[in-house]
């Protein structure tokens, strides 16, 4: 439900005032907009501390300033309202009007919006992935549109730092990973199920990492840089970090209750867009600065083992079949996968990127 409070003024002004590109709505009639944010993840994760940090300053600041309404946000960090498993069903449901999540948790509800996942090494950099992420979606509305069914708008796509491998063990030839247990979320499990490697994948929600590696049901994982250095501490656990490079993907949204968005006030509604705007190329950005940043506090504090190209490769090539398996699964139950995984490797080499496998996808 929407909370709106009529502030108190001594005028009484009928009307819009019209003010640049959007209106700005005389105090007679400015409104108190309170709005509860949440994620499953801490601030700490670049995309949660994004939203905390620079999308509720800057809506709080372009609404007053363009509309003359006020926001007030009511956050749910770090799973306090929702957890990274439920933060989706947490804004279909009202729970929250704002949410940011991950895809890995939806994979039945969003078969489709993992597409850069399905294409492993891919390129490392944020900006690169969020503007191939951009460009997919703007070549299939239906991608945007499958929020509506649930109740939900997409405000903004969220680009992740590089994927790499994290262990508590030392490897430098694919053959010392087999019998291995490497968490990974949703179908980056795939990485390691497919590429005959001999991986035991093994699956959990991040804040859930340190204690299965501390304990041994686990022994490493497919993380960024950030959360296994500082973020969750996951270092402690897991010394070894090799930089082998599966990519950054796209793969998290910021998302609005649609019965919520509809009773905003109009004038709100563009300027909420416009800040989600720079908001998705800020998560690129953001995190590719924080990726060097990251890799070199961990080349600092533990090992970092730099692979030849040789096994990057090898890996990938164990691959090369996976894209067109998942995409004829996905065709089967009526998704467009191979028309959007092509559409992906064309924008990658759009951007500049070369993968060291080029799937073919028919």
């Amino acid at each position: 439900m929407l909370r709106l409070k009529t502030l108190k003024s001594t005028a009484i002004v009928a009307g819009l005032i019209i003010a640049g590109t959007f209106g700005f709505v005389s105090s007679s009639s400015a409104k108190e907009i309170t709005i509860r944010i949440a994620s499953g993840h801490p601030p700490t994760v670049v995309y949660a501390g994004l939203m905390k940090n620079f999308f509720q300053p800057e809506v709080v600041k372009a609404v007053k300033a363009k509309t003359g309404h006020t926001v007030k946000f009511i956050e749910g960090y770090s799973g306090s309202i929702v957890k990274v498993f439920d933060t989706f069903e947490g804004v279909q449901n009202g729970v929250v009007d704002i949410g940011g999540f991950c895809f890995c948790f939806e994979a039945s509800k969003l078969p489709m919006h993992a597409f850069q996942i399905m294409l492993p090494f891919g390129t490392m950099d944020p900006v690169q992935s969020v503007a191939i992420a951009n460009s997919v979606y703007k070549q299939f509305p239906s991608l945007e549109k499958r929020f509506h069914k649930y109740n939900q708008k997409l405000l903004a796509r969220v680009g992740d730092g590089g994927y790499n491998l994290g262990t508590n063990f030392p490897w430098k030839d694919l053959s010392e990973l087999k019998g291995r247990k490497i968490l990974g979320a949703g179908l980056n499990l795939n990485w390691m199920k497919q590429a005959g490697i001999g991986i035991i994948p093994v699956t959990d929600g991040l804040p859930g990492w340190y204690e299965k590696i501390k304990t041994g049901l686990a022994e490493g994982g497919i993380m960024f840089p950030s959360a296994w250095g500082k973020t969750f501490g996951l270092w402690e656990v897991g010394e070894y970090y090799t930089e082998i490079g599966f990519g950054s993907i796209t793969w998290h949204a910021l998302t609005v209750n649609k019965r919520f968005w509809e009773k905003l006030p109009p004038e709100v509604r563009p300027v909420i867009e416009e800040v989600a705007a720079r908001f998705e190329l800020k998560t690129g950005s953001a995190n590719k600065v924080g990726y060097e940043k990251d890799m070199a506090w961990l080349r600092a504090n533990i090992n970092v083992n730099d692979l030849p190209e040789s096994v990057r490769l090898k890996w990938a090539q164990g691959l090369k079949d996976w894209p067109q398996q998942h995409a004829n699964a996905l065709e089967k139950k009526g998704f467009p996968a191979k028309a959007i995984l092509n559409a992906t490797l064309d924008a990658a080499e759009k951007v500049g990127y070369k993968w060291p496998v080029r799937y073919v996808v028919k």
